[in-house]
């Protein structure tokens, strides 16, 4: 493998980074095929409308966002997930300041 992270990842342990105007991203779990993320929101910032060639998927684990992919805008809250095909303009608008889990495959190498 090219890319591969320890088998476990601790919180306090993982640094948090910059991901745009009150975002900040935590880099987790992963390897060459798949990465897990941990996202977390400001209320009122932006998830930028972007593509990429990954398949997406996130899990809202806290917080209120709507989330537009595909053309369909719909609001998610805590419990709640979206997918993001490969190569489909997306993004996001944090409603209430919150938390979500992206997954993404293959590995995002632009995140390492």
């Amino acid at each position: 493998m090219k890319y591969e992270s320890n088998n476990f990842q601790f919180e306090a342990e993982m640094p948090w980074e910059p991901a745009g105007e009150g975002v900040t991203r935590q880099i987790m779990a992963h390897n060459d095929d798949l990465m897990m993320v941990k996202v977390k929101f400001e209320t009122g910032a932006v998830g930028t409308p972007h593509t990429h060639p990954h398949s997406q998927a996130t899990y809202v684990a806290s917080g209120v966002f709507e989330f537009t992919t595909d053309g369909e805008t719909k609001t998610v809250r805590p419990g709640d997930g979206v997918y993001m095909k490969p190569g489909i303009l997306h993004g996001c608008k944090c409603l209430e300041a919150g938390v979500v889990i992206d997954t993404f495959s293959p590995v995002r190498e632009d995140f390492l």
